[in-house]
């Protein structure tokens, strides 16, 4: 969970850089930003779905809970709060214990 929740923290950040050097790209012809920033938040958000199908099992979401953390990975800011409050909450759930 812990990686779940720190790829969640840099495919949010790495978005709104990409957003700022989008706006850089257009106002003060500064196209490396996007250049470079692009492919870095493309890889994360791939790695931020790939594991939020994988680490279903451990977070026990449900269809809804999921698709909703999947729509979050394409709004600026939203997989801050997946990381914050769902994330987090998994990782906060005692384990249960087998006897």
């Amino acid at each position: 969970m812990r990686v779940f929740r720190i790829v969640s923290l840099l495919e949010a950040t790495s978005f709104l850089l990409l957003l700022v050097a989008s706006v850089l790209k257009r106002t003060a012809d500064f196209p490396e930003g996007v250049t470079v920033l692009g492919p870095v938040h493309g890889v994360l958000f791939l790695v931020y779905v790939a594991l939020a199908f994988m680490s279903r099992p451990q977070t026990r979401w449900s269809n809804g809970r999921l698709t909703l953390a999947l729509i979050a990975s394409v709004l600026p800011v939203a997989p801050y709060f997946v990381e914050r409050k769902w994330l987090r909450e998994v990782d906060e759930t005692p384990a249960p214990s087998g006897a």
